[in-house]
């Protein structure tokens, strides 16, 4: 059975900016879109810029570093300079606090 642990309250989530979280040792870019949470790894896969400074915008996380875009719910890396993926993480919200799906 999956473990979630509590990370934040919806209420800290604004649609339009971005939080960073720990999840153990790693930090978490949260979005929100509507009534939804996103989480990804806060590390672009391109150079290392920080996805809690991202812009959300059509389901995409747009890196203010280099403009790299990657999709909200699975972490795809969807435009250059980025390559590669960056980690998604089962989100959820229970009782107006935001949960994260504990990785293996």
């Amino acid at each position: 059975m999956s473990k979630f642990i509590a990370v934040a309250r919806l209420e800290q989530l604004d649609s339009g900016k971005p939080l960073v979280v720990e999840l153990g040792r790693t930090s978490v870019a949260l979005f929100r879109s509507g009534e939804r949470v996103f989480a990804l790894d806060d590390t672009c896969s391109h150079s290392g810029g920080p996805l809690s400074e991202a812009e959300a915008c059509d389901g995409f996380a747009l890196c203010s570093w280099h403009g790299a875009r990657f999709a909200l719910d699975t972490g795809r890396c969807a435009g250059p300079p980025a390559s590669r993926d960056v980690r998604s993480y089962v989100a959820r919200i229970r009782d107006g606090v935001i949960e994260l799906e504990q990785p293996d």
